[in-house]
């Protein structure tokens, strides 16, 4: 079985069908879809992307954005900008993609790998972005792998048995990679919303059969999603971040 991981849409259209487009071929190059949360939230195409997730044989969990566009976070904690896009995103989801996002699981286990938005700890919230957060992260999950989102960021944490020390591992991209047995916190970046100074959608490939893993990059029009963004009058910061992937 082949996955293709992906995770932080942000209602990035454009984004997400340059991915799906990258990835090859459903039933192919991957047969199933698992999405680690965040379908909405920033940009411009809510239901454009909610709809086309929907039609993919997926799983998907809930993020910390699409529970704000529900109702079900204090947007007081978001940024000015972040606010003004949860409240526009509320405003325009369909009921049919509101009741989706409502009925999203906060984690998921399957087989070797748990799955959550942000972390095992604190599903829908928690930012693992350093070798201390992840470690204090390992106890709260059984399996081998976790995969997470949320940060935008792609990494692999790994649990080193011999030390006890938790390292982070720098992506090599389109080269995948056997998982060896270490117990690892993997990030596969973000589709619509890269955080990481590179502005290529970011995603993964997962074959559980042979065991690899392989971090993905590609380029998309940027200029597209940003003339829908000032369309929908989005924050500047907003529509400027997409061009230097902040």
């Amino acid at each position: 079985m082949r996955y293709l991981i992906i995770s932080d849409i942000h209602a990035n259209l454009t984004a997400f069908e340059t991915v799906l487009k990258d990835a090859g071929k459903l039933g192919q190059d991957y047969d199933f879809v698992w999405c680690l949360g965040d379908v909405v939230g920033y940009g411009p195409d809510p239901n454009a992307c909610v709809d086309l997730l929907r039609s993919l044989p997926h799983l998907c969990l809930a993020g910390n954005h699409d529970w704000a566009a529900l109702g079900r976070l204090d947007v007081r904690t978001f940024n000015a900008d972040a606010r003004k896009a949860v409240t526009w995103t509320r405003e325009n989801l369909t009921d049919g993609n509101l009741a989706y996002l409502e009925a999203l699981p906060t984690t998921f286990v399957l087989g070797d790998f748990t799955l959550a938005h942000g972390s095992p700890r604190e599903p829908v919230w928690e930012y693992i972005l350093d070798p201390l957060t992840a470690s204090l992260n390992f106890p709260h999950y059984q399996t081998l792998y976790c995969l997470v989102g949320h940060t935008h960021t792609p990494v692999t944490f790994k649990l080193l048995p011999e030390t006890g020390d938790c390292q982070p591992f720098t992506p090599v991209y389109n080269e995948p990679e056997t998982l060896d047995r270490y117990r690892q916190i993997i990030n596969p970046g973000s589709v619509g919303q890269p955080r990481d100074s590179d502005p290529r959608a970011a995603y993964a490939l997962l074959d559980i059969e042979r065991i690899t893993w392989e971090f993905r990059r590609v380029e998309y029009d940027i200029d597209a999603v940003q003339a829908r963004m000032r369309k929908v009058e989005m924050p500047d910061r907003l529509v400027a971040r997409l061009e230097h992937g902040w």
